[in-house]
């Protein structure tokens, strides 16, 4: 038995990306969108296909590909592999994920033949107001002023995720499944060129804080450099005692103790999480939100993410065009699939919030009468002028205004097969890039209040995604497992914020209308429009497409487009595995 990794990490051309954050008001139901740089990529790098028999991992970073094929290797299950992947990440990929975040995963159990979901989202604090994010004159503060701080920290949920599905589900023991991340913080990894150049573009807002800067700058304050060994004792401490007391250890006690003292003793910044936030949190077992499209079921979160709904809109109503016969190179094709984005993301922001808070008419938004009725307002050829929300069926419907907030393009994902055949998809996050920018304990905390409309109102009407004590916010994580004949095809998902939608959705069209395989699929070029501009990556030759669909009457962008696809497809053959060229992920079978 021996494990390979088929797509070997070379770095080239690091693509050094400013990191502004210019908020642009460019739609017309006001939505406010994210405009900075995405995450650094790691130098574009051909990636091929890998084939495998029995099981499969494919995650963003080497490391964290092989802490979970090691357990595989071993016999562990899919969620046992999954609590090492996210370990690893949390140590090598800090920026991304952690735990001291939360996650949305997607489970496919093979014994009992069962799709489920789990929401490990944070929560707002039990004294979080109205106010929280609005200054003295009752205004929305600046996006940065609101993030860096304790005051943007939520309720993390990944540590009682991955223990509480581990209860459940788990096969390896749970103290041996935490001692390689324990050793490999105690020992330390190499920062990579992607992790450095993070450092170095955010290292004002890491050199805020005292504990932070302590671990990302050498002794002369200056960011560490790639090939630097960073160890992480405090990591390990943390983790050992996870090990010897589950969940329980991270919710009680001192490591408790230490993020509330974190969060609420800020100089400039004061949080407002508690000890009654630890004590008060669950993670909620949900069923997933699936859409037909064409052979297929296409299965992810329901709220509070609107990622399965709003990837489910979007293919919905493209597959009322013939986009298979058009092809990819085909600007009409593009067009469509813009159009369908913008509708889906009229609908996102008028009605999708957590909804054990916020009624929500889930059902009637993938309803296929109403997904008809809105593909009618598309015109193949003629790009739409302008975009309202529908009126999907509803029996409770309520006025509402449309969602303010800001969603930035950082988090994670990772997918798992197991010789079982037990699927994972799983998407996870501390939202911004280093999140609040806050260390305790050798883990980086959240910001995921700032997923939040900063605003409760407008216009008189509540906007759905305010936020309330104890509410989860709105997320556009969209981890996926697409179904055919009652069983898992394939498993999907990508980071990018709110970009995150059009990523999948555009992987899925590709593979099963343009005939790409999932490699193909994840390396071609994006093309996306969530508000009104339609977003081209640079450097590529969607280049080519500009004038033909300003044309058609699109406004274009070109733009770095730096997604995180990540897949895994079930065939009859076996595995395949894809991983995103953008990235320094890796996918990795036997």
């Amino acid at each position: 038995m021996y494990l390979k990794i088929r797509n070997t990490l070379i770095v080239s051309s690091l693509l050094l990306l400013p990191q502004t954050s210019v908020l642009a008001n460019n739609n017309a139901t006001g939505q406010i969108a994210d405009s900075v740089a995405p995450e650094v990529s790691s130098g574009l790098e051909e990636k091929a296909l890998v084939h495998a028999k029995k099981w499969m991992v494919t995650a963003a970073n080497p490391l964290a590909s092989l802490a979970g094929a090691d357990v595989l290797a071993k016999g562990g299950n899919a969620i046992d592999a999954m609590i090492a992947i996210q370990l690893t990440l949390g140590l090598v990929e800090p920026q991304s994920s952690g735990i001291g975040g939360g996650a949305f995963l997607v489970y496919w159990d093979a014994d009992k033949s069962q799709l489920t979901t789990f929401d490990g989202r944070e929560t707002a604090p039990i004294n979080a107001t109205p106010q929280l994010f609005l200054d003295e004159n009752g205004q929305p503060l600046k996006f940065y002023d609101a993030v860096v701080g304790g005051r943007s920290v939520g309720t993390p949920g990944t540590v009682k995720l991955m223990w509480e599905t581990h209860q459940k589900y788990g096969k390896t023991d749970w103290k041996q499944l935490l001692q390689p991340t324990i050793k490999l913080a105690n020992d330390g990894f190499i920062i990579s060129p992607r992790l450095a150049t993070l450092i170095s573009q955010d290292k004002d807002r890491l050199s805020r804080f005292s504990t932070t800067k302590a671990y990302f700058f050498d002794s002369n304050g200056d960011p560490k450099q790639a090939g630097t060994r960073l160890k992480n004792p405090e990591y390990a401490k943390t983790l050992q005692a996870i090990a010897k007391g589950g969940a329980d250890a991270f919710y009680k006690g001192e490591i408790a103790n230490n993020i509330v003292d974190t969060v609420q003793n800020q100089t400039n910044n004061k949080g407002v999480l508690s000890q009654q936030d630890f004590d008060n949190y669950q993670i909620k077992q949900r069923p997933a939100v699936c859409s037909e499209y064409q052979i297929y079921d296409v299965c992810g979160m329901g709220p509070p993410s609107s990622g399965a709904l709003t990837v489910g809109q979007i293919l919905s109503m493209t597959a009322k065009f013939d986009l298979k016969s058009w092809g990819a190179l085909n600007p009409k094709s593009w067009q469509v699939i813009s159009d369908a984005s913008r509708l889906a993301f009229a609908d996102r922001g008028r009605y999708m919030a957590d909804s054990d808070y916020v009624p929500m008419p889930t059902e009637g938004l993938v309803d296929s009468g109403y997904m008809a009725q809105r593909a009618k307002l598309i015109t193949a050829g003629k790009a739409l002028t302008t975009v309202e929300p529908g009126t999907p069926p509803w029996q409770h419907a309520q006025r509402q205004s449309d969602d303010q907030s800001i969603e930035l393009p950082s988090t994670s994902h990772f997918n798992v097969v197991d010789q079982f055949g037990n699927v994972i998809s799983m998407t996870t996050t501390i939202e911004n890039g280093f999140g609040s920018r806050l260390m305790t304990n050798g883990f980086l905390l959240n910001n995921e209040l700032t997923d939040f409309s900063f605003k409760t109102h407008s216009n008189g009407y509540p906007i759905a995604n305010r936020i309330e004590p104890g509410k989860r916010p709105r997320s556009s994580m969209a981890p996926t497992i697409v179904m055919k004949d009652d069983a898992p095809y394939m498993a999907i998902g990508s980071p990018g914020g709110s970009r995150i939608i059009g990523y999948v959705a555009q992987a899925i069209i590709a593979h099963t209308q343009w005939d790409m395989d999932i490699q193909q699929a994840a390396s071609q070029p994006h093309l996306l429009n969530r508000f009104g501009t339609l977003d081209i990556e640079k450097g590529t030759n969607a280049e080519s497409f500009v004038l033909p669909l300003q044309e058609m009457g699109i406004k274009t962008n070109i733009r770095d487009l730096n997604s995180g696809l990540h897949a895994i497809r079930i065939t009859k053959d076996g595995l395949e595995g894809a991983a995103d060229p953008r990235r320094e992920g890796v996918a990795i079978g036997q």
